[in-house]
């Protein structure tokens, strides 16, 4: 991301001003002819031939200028690309960039970094035709057509105009459905590559062990199991399913990120040391990574801002070459963190000036330089000089020109057809979105007072006062697009109870008073204000039947922490400002309180649980939330999201991840170890039993899987979603392991009654182990096999591993 101490040093952006898009040139752009290839007959035009072969002839031909072009990229410097209405002009691109340029940033905003509600963003055609112009030029102003890789934030939906915003990916990872986050990365993809995109900079992998991190929101949670499964899952849904490196049509080049430690850095602010170990490090945030390289083909993975032992990533020649590429035999490219490779000067000081800086990632292995190619714009004169070799930039510039070959850019660059662009965020891309949040519910709390009853047509009406200021607005949570629609919490509960009943509303307080995740400023609401508003909240809701507060964050309150003056993590985890006082008030009044918790982090709020009659946790679930929010809360769709993550009570518990060793957690004076919520818990409407287990082999050998399995029976009156976990201990072995880790888990939907018998597959390498030696083996001896609906709720089976 953005590194704002770096914006002024990258390239100087020029002031324009914004003019009407332009749809009539974007669709002529969109159906204009294929220009003519320079040099038509060589052999990298050959589409028959090998890629490796492709690269070899294209290398081969290329100056050493055009080789340092091709791992560079452009995002700020974009406005000295641009005519007055932003549109490309290659006259200027020809000047700036003579011999090409390898990536490009965000082509869907027109200046570079800032926020989309002071510089909106291209419409979709004005992107296309802006895409296809940088090819044109490309193909045609440069001597040998290499075409250019463009890339787009996808977090949880295209960063873009008119795309479809789905849930966070805490909350995607909240539905334990790996079917559902493929097929939404699908629809990314597809949205991505129909407006001129090849790459696309998800999913995040990192392990997230602190709650304090504001990038919490942007993982799949705490349990290295999960985040792989989902990581694959999500890889899978953007760049095809298998090892075929080829992209096919409607696919996109994923990005692997951050390798590694990211998620748990000292002191829980972003981009600090990951005071890590090689054993944690191979046991608990490697294996998603992996788990990603084995079973896909990902095209791409981006190194971390943070050090590890001294050493920062972007210059770890041990974690980008030792395990990346010779343990783990990964083919693909490298790129570097936006402005990360400068950071080795002015934030890990261990380079002197940006030029030493290119020359650590370089000889780390680090291929393409992000967003701007400031550090490897040095490695001309620097190669030159003789200070770095022209086999080191040969060995960057094929991974960057693999990639452009297997995405199939030589072949067609161009967006011909527009309309699949056009109709961005459809209706079964709103369905998709729908679907996601609704699965990605977690109810936390329940005595029985949700579902809200719905009133019968005729019967008398009740009341229902929503509390709130995130009751009013479709939160979407970071690295946002603007979708066409949203759907506020409140505009669902009024779609969905009509005139049936009476809905008053009251903000309650004000969280923050901008809630915009790119401004720098974060200013909570003023504390007398707020009092005020309290007051008022009260007596709207004095005389409901039942209360719906809306507690939580705002996109500021928890996000990335990208600067000095840009921060996002958190000393303390419970609610800011005056929220618990706006709980406390209301609960005063003696009506029921139902809580929905709107939020990026975990749900750490003691004062809720204590009071709050349920608990709705409901993350930000994209731009149908309110939909799903209202359905939940009515009983139309039945809660089955289950935490990722396991929630502190406070933050004096961390770190408080669920699969810890046996020494930890002894116990407080006057506190407690136990988790407010632990890993894998989510309530239903219904209630589920799960049998005893069984094993298809009480004894394998080291290399052999086992299967778990166990029945499942819905004993409850309403059909609902269950979460089957199975979980492992070794018991003894040679080197400390934790007490329990997920090893495999199956969602299964049964009716009031239904029975099932579920079968979850264990991989041979779940009872596996890094020695004293640091070699991964499978120690004979005895292994508990534990099965659940969450982390503590479980039911135990034993299994020998024989010699």
């Amino acid at each position: 991301m953005v590194l704002k101490s770096w914006l002024c040093m990258a390239l100087t952006s020029v002031a324009v001003t914004a003019l009407p898009a332009a749809p009539a040139m974007a669709k002529q752009a969109a159906h204009a002819p294929l220009p003519d290839r320079p040099m038509p007959d060589a052999a990298y035009w050959n589409a028959q031939l090998p890629v490796a072969q492709r690269v070899a002839d294209l290398l081969a031909r290329m100056t050493l200028e055009e080789k340092v072009a091709q791992v560079t990229s452009v995002w700020q410097g974009k406005t000295k690309l641009q005519r007055a209405d932003f549109t490309f002009d290659p006259v200027k691109a020809r000047a700036v960039y003579p011999h090409g340029i390898g990536f490009f940033t965000r082509p869907s905003d027109k200046t570079g970094p800032g926020s989309p509600r002071d510089n909106a963003p291209r419409s979709i055609a004005d992107s296309v035709a802006y895409a296809n112009a940088v090819q044109k030029w490309a193909r045609e102003g440069t001597r040998l057509g290499i075409p250019v890789m463009l890339h787009e934030e996808s977090l949880h939906g295209l960063a873009a105009l008119d795309a479809t915003s789905y849930p966070m990916p805490i909350g995607l990872a909240s539905t334990w459905n790996p079917d559902l986050v493929r097929e939404v990365n699908r629809q990314i993809a597809g949205e991505a590559r129909a407006r001129g995109v090849q790459q696309v900079l998800s999913p995040v992998v990192d392990v997230a062990r602190d709650p304090r991190w504001g990038r919490i929101e942007e993982t799949f949670g705490e349990d290295p199991f999960l985040v792989g499964e989902m990581g694959v899952a999500a890889v899978e849904g953007l760049q095809g399913v298998g090892k075929n490196p080829k992209l096919s049509p409607g696919h996109v080049m994923a990005t692997l990120k951050h390798m590694t430690g990211h998620g748990q850095p000292e002191s829980g602010t972003n981009t600090a040391p990951a005071p890590l170990g090689e054993r944690t490090l191979r046991d608990f945030f490697f294996p998603p990574f992996k788990q990603v390289i084995d079973r896909t083909a990902v095209a791409s993975v981006m190194a971390s801002y943070n050090e590890i032992d001294g050493i920062p990533s972007h210059s770890n020649k041990w974690l980008l070459g030792t395990v990346l590429r010779n343990e783990w035999n990964y083919q693909g490219a490298v790129v570097s963190d936006y402005f990360a490779i400068e950071e080795m000067v002015n934030r890990h000081h261990v380079a002197a000036d940006v030029p030493e800086a290119a020359r650590y990632a370089l000889d780390a292995g680090v291929d393409v330089d992000f967003p701007d190619g400031v550090s490897y714009s040095t490695l001309l004169a620097q190669a030159k000089a003789g200070t770095v070799q022209a086999a080191q930039i040969d060995r960057a510039v094929t991974h960057a020109l693999t990639m452009k070959f297997n995405a199939g850019l030589f072949e067609q660059p161009f967006v011909t057809d527009l309309k699949p662009a056009l109709s961005s965020n459809t209706a079964a891309a709103v369905a998709l979105a729908r679907k996601a949040a609704e699965q990605s519910l977690v109810l936390l709390q329940n005595d029985g007072t949700l579902p809200l009853a719905m009133p019968a047509p005729g019967a008398a009406k009740r009341t229902i006062a929503v509390i709130g200021s995130s009751a009013q607005k479709a939160r979407l949570g970071s690295y946002y697009g603007i979708p066409r629609a949203t759907v506020s919490p409140l505009a669902g509960i009024q779609a969905l109870v009509g005139s049936r009943a009476n809905v008053i509303y009251a903000p309650g307080v004000e969280i923050t008073k901008n809630d915009d995740w790119w401004a720098d400023k974060v200013e909570l609401g003023d504390p007398q204000t707020n009092r005020r508003m309290i007051a008022q909240a009260v007596e709207t809701a004095r005389g409901a039947d039942t209360i719906v507060l809306f507690l939580g964050d705002t996109e500021q309150t928890s996000r990335e922490g990208w600067g000095d003056d840009h921060l996002g993590d958190r000393s303390d985890l419970d609610l800011v400002g005056q929220q618990n006082e706006l709980l406390a008030a209301v609960k005063a009044l003696g009506k029921p309180v139902v809580v929905v918790l709107v939020n990026g982090r975990p749900p750490s709020y003691p004062a809720v649980a204590a009071s709050a009659n349920a608990v709705l946790e409901t993350w930000y679930a994209g731009e149908q939330q309110g939909a799903a929010i209202a359905d939940a809360l009515f009983g139309r769709v039945n809660p089955s999201g289950k935490l990722p993550v396991t929630v502190a009570r406070s933050v004096g518990q961390l770190p408080v991840f669920y699969d810890y060793k046996p020494s930890a957690r002894r116990g407080y004076l006057f506190g407690t170890t136990e988790p407010l919520y632990p890993f894998g818990y989510g309530l239903s409407y219904t209630t589920f039993d799960i049998g005893a287990p069984t094993l298809s082999a009480v004894t394998i050998r080291p290399g052999e899987a086992v299967t778990v399995r166990a029945a499942v029976t819905n004993t409850g009156s309403r059909a609902g979603d269950e979460v089957v976990q199975v979980y492992l201990r070794d018991d003894v072995s040679s080197v400390t392991r934790p007490l329990k880790q997920l090893v495999g888990f199956t969602r299964v939907r049964l009716q009031p009654g239904e029975r099932r018998d579920v079968a979850v597959a264990i991989r041979p390498e779940a009872f596996g182990l890094w020695n004293r030696e640091m070699k991964f083996v499978t120690e004979p001896g005895s292994f508990t096999l534990m099965v659940g609906a969450n982390a503590r709720d479980i039911k135990e089976v034993k299994l020998t591993v024989a010699p």
